[in-house]
Formats: structure tokens, sequence, C-alpha cells
């Protein structure tokens, strides 16, 4: 019909609506073929755009509009007329309260909350929600993962730009779940203590195990669905909007759904045979509940709204779903599936009128114009869902319409999708019957374990591991709320705290590396070419083999290594995770006491320091010692050449390292890419405004000064032979980093050298920043006679260029300081 073309056009095409000049909305009036002149069935095509309109308004306006024609068809004049309305708050406003959007806030909206909501959206990717059939997966993976988030955060569509994305269309199918079974599953849902959109979730979820197999059945395969469950935020926060004008008050939230066995809704439909049946239909729905209950009472719309905000302010929001929506790893879909359920139409309060106190409610019937259907549907074809159901009750009826992606999911596929829906709500309602006959199917081993048991015990493990360290990260939360209260712009504070989390995050990431690569080098038995052993191959096949088959096993890696991190973490803030290189503490502790802030130059400076020449201080020192989470301790053999720009006014520290140390990776230490070396550079300046021995480093975002404590002198010669560092990090009053280099010209120190240096230290204050010696880390270092390492893994990595491929790095890197 010519409604329904005009319908699928406007849903994906809208070059109609011109967003500089408008209009932002049409309607279109299509007479049905066959339709007597007088009573004619027509089609109203009504199409916004999303920023100005959700589906709440639309009725609004669309009952506004009936009304209003059969007002002028009785008494040829309108009633009442509607009272005309401002220009509608925005979504933030609403939610937030006036005033307080990201922009006139900055981060002062940001709360523990806020990090908690941010952390579980994180961690749902740990979970791989399945976003794509298996047989529309291009790429070795859907994209779904953190490194499709990585990638499109650096600026790139994960599995790289999908050639088909702008040629993506909406496969479109109407359904009408009918009055006696819709009001058989309101009764069905009210028994069950769950809502109607709480079922909807769970139908999508089921409908979606049908058919993501892509037609090819994978006994006992199981994975876990996120499903998009729109919300009116109307409903949250401040609610400032009472949807009496049109406005986009669309939100939504994300339930994680599993892991489900292909083909569940089969099961459930009795089609197949399995272990999900009506029973656990109900359980999903109340799972949806609990979860929906849960983000609402945590305040988690309101957050999400506070993130958006943010994202779309201080970012580039739309090209990184533009980047997402042309990835052909994840073809533009970021969720399983999705449900937008409006409600029941006569239940939503029309237009305010004047001279009447109270709204009226919508009706479907005003004279002789009567609503028989209604069908709705946001575009989802550049990105989204990859099955999306949109639907509302009206006249005692659902209607449905199912509006995904095609060719992703085809036209055929769609509608078949849409009957499982049906069908699904049809037998959890009791007014179809489902076969009797499903018979459990052992997923052999597994089996045995119940339900969700190693998530549960991966889950324990690590709600432990994080709470032993739980006053060290209220400390760390109370330091960053303080540190955001002084400062004088909210950038400084953001900049410091990115700084942190970079070399926070940095050191847990390694060590699994190093565990990985002391294995793979520990290994017995024959290796390929001298390099693999045949049976390390063997472990990881097993292993990989166990996580990809078992979604229960793939979830409770995926908790324990987040658990893992968030473990490691606390431990160096609480300064239990090595207090040399980890001490990650905000103004920490020293002999009991918190020392707050940055000391001053002239506090630290020794006499030694007089006259300090620049110039002589260039040159290559050698790393004996250092305090300092920047640096970590499975390197050794550190030096810093530092050299001064020729106009004197900047200088470059070139920071060589080899790694990993003997002591950390005993078994792979001489395999490694960097074992015979690598070098990066950090940068500065040098300002005239500050005394002899202060130089700025800048670097991720930061700029510091780096105190130059003391140096020695060579009797004979006069150079400088040994020096102390100390750079401070200061914010709002918090001290957010401290770093301490303990270097000489020499390779070798004696003991005693060492301990004078550290007596040095210790008179110039800097025990209460680390400088004792059980708070600094001892560099290894391998004699300065050895030989470079050779062996076939060093031999590996010159043949396929890697040590070329440093040098350049080496070199761009240092030409760009200049």
């Amino acid at each position: 019909t010519s409604w329904e073309a005009k319908f699928r056009q406007d849903l994906d095409d809208g070059r109609w609506c011109e967003t500089d000049k408008g209009p932002l909305w049409k309607v279109e009036l299509h007479r049905l073929s066959g339709a007597r002149d007088g009573d004619a069935q027509c089609a109203l095509v009504l199409s916004f755009n999303h920023a100005i309109s959700d589906q709440s308004s639309a009725n609004l306006l669309l009952d506004q509009i009936l009304s209003d024609v059969a007002d002028i068809d009785e008494k040829n004049k309108v009633r009442a007329p509607a009272v005309r309305s401002d220009m509608p708050l925005s979504l933030e406003e609403s939610v937030l309260g006036v005033g307080k959007n990201f922009e006139e806030v900055k981060v002062d909206g940001f709360s523990l909350d806020t990090v908690k909501y941010v952390a579980d959206k994180a961690a749902e990717g740990f979970r791989s929600p399945v976003i794509l059939p298996d047989d529309a997966l291009k790429t070795s993976g859907d994209g779904s993962g953190i490194l499709g988030a990585l990638s499109t955060i650096s600026g790139n569509s994960a599995g790289g730009s999908d050639m088909g994305a702008s040629a993506r269309k909406s496969a479109v199918t109407f359904k009408t779940l009918n009055r006696e079974a819709t009001n058989a599953l309101l009764e069905k849902c009210r028994k069950e203590k769950v809502s109607v959109t709480n079922a909807l979730t769970a139908a999508a979820a089921l409908a979606s195990t049908d058919f993501i197999d892509g037609g090819e059945a994978l006994p006992g395969k199981e994975r876990n669905y996120k499903v998009l469950q729109s919300l009116d935020m109307r409903r949250f926060g401040e609610q400032l909007d009472s949807c009496e004008t049109v406005a986009c008050m669309a939100g939504s939230m994300d339930l994680m759904i599993g892991p489900l066995p292909d083909r569940s809704g089969s099961s459930v439909r009795g089609k197949s045979s399995g272990k999900i049946g009506v029973a656990q239909f109900w359980d999903l729905a109340r799972d949806g509940k609990r979860q929906t209950a849960a983000f609402v009472e945590s305040g988690g719309p309101a957050q999400a709204t506070r993130v958006f905000d943010a994202f779309m302010s201080i970012s580039d929001g739309n090209n990184l779903v533009h980047l997402t929506a042309e990835s052909a790893a994840s073809q533009g879909r970021a969720y399983s599936a999705g449900v937008s359920n409006v409600g029941v139409f006569e239940r939503q309060r029309a237009v305010r009128r004047e001279g009447e106190p109270e709204r009226e409610s919508l009706m479907s019937k005003h004279g002789k114009y009567e609503i028989q259907d209604i069908y709705f549907a946001t575009p989802h074809s550049r990105s989204g869902c990859l099955y999306q159901v949109s639907g509302q009750t009206i006249n005692g009826e659902m209607k449905l319409t199912f509006h995904p992606a095609k060719p992703i999911v085809s036209e055929e596929t769609n509608a078949a999708f849409a009957d499982s829906f049906i069908e699904l709500l049809e037998v959890a309602a009791g007014v179809r019957e489902a076969s009797t006959e499903n018979v459990g199917e052992s997923n052999g081993i597994l089996s045995s374990i119940p339900p969700n048991a190693l998530s549960l015990a991966a889950l324990a493990f690590s709600i432990g591991g994080t709470a032993i360290h739980s006053g060290a990260w209220a400390d760390f939360f109370r330091s960053v709320s303080e540190m955001k209260a002084n400062v004088a712009n909210p950038a400084d504070a953001t900049a410091a705290l990115n700084f942190w989390i970079f070399f926070a995050v940095g050191h847990p990431i390694l060590q699994p590396i190093l565990w990985i690569s002391d294995v793979l080098h520990g290994t017995p038995g024959p290796k390929i070419a001298d390099l693999v052993p045949y049976l390390f191959l063997a472990g990881n096949a097993v292993a990989i083999g166990a996580i990809a088959f078992s979604k229960e096993i793939r979830n409770a890696v995926n908790i324990a290594a987040l658990g893992a991190f968030f473990a490691y973490v606390g431990a160096g803030l609480d300064g239990q995770a090595g207090l040399g290189d980890f001490n990650l503490a905000l103004d920490d502790q020293y002999k009991g006491q918190v020392v707050k802030g940055c000391p001053a130059y002239d506090d630290v400076r020794q006499p030694s320091m007089n006259n300090f020449d620049l110039e002589k201080y260039q040159g290559k020192w050698y790393e004996h010692k250092f305090h300092d989470w920047t640096q970590f301790k499975e390197v050794y053999d550190t030096t810093l050449d530092i050299k001064l720009t020729p106009d004197g006014k900047g200088w470059i520290d070139d920071f060589g390292v080899k790694g990993p140390a003997p002591n950390a990776a005993p078994l792979s230490w001489d395999k490694s890419p960097v074992a015979n070396g690598a070098h990066y550079f950090l940068f500065g300046r040098v300002d005239e405004k500050d005394p002899p021995g202060v130089l700025r480093e800048s670097g991720f975002g930061v700029e510091f000064p780096n105190y130059i404590v003391d140096v020695q002198k060579d009797e004979a010669t006069g150079e400088y032979k040994e020096a102390i560092q100390f750079q401070c990090l200061e914010r709002g009053g918090v001290r957010v980093f401290e770093g301490i280099n303990f270097m000489s010209r020499s390779p070798v120190m004696t003991e005693q050298e060492m301990t004078a240096m550290h007596a040095r230290a210790e008179k110039a204050g800097m025990y209460p920043y680390g400088a004792s010696p059980e708070q600094m880390h001892t560099v290894a270092r391998r004699d300065a006679s050895a030989p470079e390492l050779d062996n076939s893994w060093q031999r590996m990595w010159k043949s396929i260029g890697v040590d070329k491929l440093l040098e350049l790095l080496t070199e761009s890197i240092e030409d760009g300081g200049r």
C-alpha cells in the first residue's frame, strides 16, 4: 500500500527534513484503495525528526489533530483551543534540572554513582553479548568487545569500514496481538508480578535465539544477549516535562540476559527439544524487572543522562556513532535486540486546552474518526539493534512493528522473527498450547555444574578482592572529590585524573602478559621453528575452545579478569603492590601521617645545587633506584639521556629501557622484543622564571615540575656524577603523583654510595614523599660487558624488522620533540 511504502521510505531517508530551516515534521494522508467516498478508510503517515519528538509526543499530536477535525466537522470550530506551549525543555533539563547540564556544571555533577554507572557499562562488554547472526559475521569478531570499543575511540571503525553501510535499509513487518491474547498477556503479567514490557524483552531475547545461528544449528551453543529497553525519561529525575507538547524524552537502559542456548524460543514454543520452557520465559521477565528496578533505584536514568550529556559535550560523539555505523565488524549493531513499548494509548494525557482545568485522556475515536491501527518505528538501519520491535496498545490490541536493518536481517527472516515473537507471547499468555515433548539436552561435563556457578564464584572472588581495599578506594574518591572542588578549571582536574588512570591501568595489564610469556617459554617438548612449543599451542586450543564453547566459562573468566584488575589497582592504592613502582594513593601516608600536596623547591633543594649548571647536567645518566608509578619494576638497565634544545628553552629526556627483567620473567626475559633495549621520550621546557634546577616536564596532558634536588661532583673534573630528581604533580591541593630518581653517571654504585644518597634525600625532607629505602625500587642491571642477547626469538624479531621499527619510532619521536 502507499502508506506502507511512505512509512518505509521516511524511516530510512531523512532528506525531506532540512534541519537548518525545517520543517522538522510532516503528515501525509493516504486514502486506502477501494474505500467509499465520504466514509473512506485512510492512513495518516506522520514523520518526525527524532530530536523533537518521541512516540508519546506523536500520540499527543495525532489525538489533537483528530479531536480538532471532529470539532470542526460537528461545530464548525474547535471547542477549546489547545494552550500554546513554550519551547519544550531538553531531556537533560527535564531529568537533571534547569541549569544542570554538563556545559554549566562540568564535572561537579559527577559522583561515585556516576563512576559506578560507567564501570557497569564497561563491564557489559566483558560478557560479550552477541550482536550479529552467525551468517552475517564479516570478520573474526563482531566488534562488541573491548577491542572494538578501543578501535572506535581511536578514530577507526572496528574491523575496518563496511562498504555496504550506506546501503542498509529497514526490513519492516507489522503485526497485531489480538484482543484476547493481549488481555490474557496483561492478566498473566499481573499474576507473575511483572510489566508487559518485561514480557516483551523476554520474548525479544528468546526470539533472537531462534535466528542467531543463521540457520546452522550449533547444539549446546549458549550466548549472552544485550537488550535495549526504551524508557520514557519524563518519569525520572526532576520530571519537569509532563508531555504537554512535542519533545524527545526517549531514553533507554541495557538488559543483560543469558546465557541462553540457541533455539530457546523454539523450545518455549514447543517446536524443538531443549531445556527452556514457559516457566523460564517468566523467569527472564522477572530478571528484566529486577534489572530495571536496580537501574532506577540506583539513579541510573539520571546518571545515564549526565554521562551522555558529558560525552556529547567533550567528544566528537557524532563521529563515534558514524564510525560504529561504518564498522565492518559490528555493521552498526550495538545490541542483540531492542524493545520500545509506549504502553496503552488511551491512558496517556491529551493536550491542555483553554478553560479546562484538567487534561483529558487520549481517545481512539473522535466523532466519526476512529484509530484502528497505529504503528511506529525509529530507524536502526545505520546503527542500533540487531532485532528491533516497537509497539503500543490501542483498542485492547497490541500493535507491533518489527524493523531491523537489512540485509543483516532479511525481510523473510524479519517476518519469521515476528511470527516467533507473537507465538511466544501467545504461549506465555496461555492462549496457545506449547508442546510438552521438550527433552533436556546434555552439555557434557558442564551440565553437572549449576547454572552461573562459575560466574558467581568469580564474582565472589572479585567482590572479595575489591572489598579488602575498600578503605583505599574510599580515600581515593574522597581525594578526587576534594581536587575537583578546589581547582578553578575543571579541565585541570580531569587531565590529572586521566594521567593517573593511564598508568594505573597499564600496570595490571602487563602482569598477565608476563605470566603467559613465562608459560610459553616454560612449556616443555618440541617446538615449531625453535620458537613455540607444540604443547603450548595445544593447551591454548583447549582453553580457547572452552571459552568459545561455554558462555559460563567465558563469563566467569571475564568477571574474574575484571575483578583481578580492580583488586590489583586497589592493592596499588593500599600500597600493597610495590611501594616503588605502584604506590597509587593520592596524598599517601608516611609513618601513619597523611602527607598533603607537593613541597616547594626551596623546601627540598640542597646546598649542592648552588651555582648549578644545566649544561653540565646534560648527558647519559644510569638510574639505580626510583619511586615512580609511571615506571615499571619489570624493566631493567634504565637510563636517562638528557639534552637541551639548541635555544636552551626546552629539553628532551631519552629514556632507555630493557625488559622484562630476569627476576620479573625468569623464563622469558631474553625472548622479549625489547630485551636488547627500547627508547621513549619525555619532553619539557626550561622556564626562565624558575630557579636553576627546576625543569618543566610534560606528557599525557599534564605539566609538572622536575626538581633537581641534589648533585655530587667529581672532585677531579668538576662534572656531575650523581643526582637526585623529584617530580611532583598537585592539583587542588591534592598530590596526584610523585616521582623520585636516584641516578649516577656510572652503571654501578656501591652500597655505601647508595646509603649516602638516601641520607641526602632524607636531609632534603624527601622521605615522606617516597625516598626511604623501603619505598624505592632498585633497578636491576645486567653486566655492562655482557653481549647483546642472541637466540631464536631475537633472530625472529630482527627478521620481521622489529629492531628497525623501534629505531624509526625512536627517531620520529625525537624529531617531533625538537
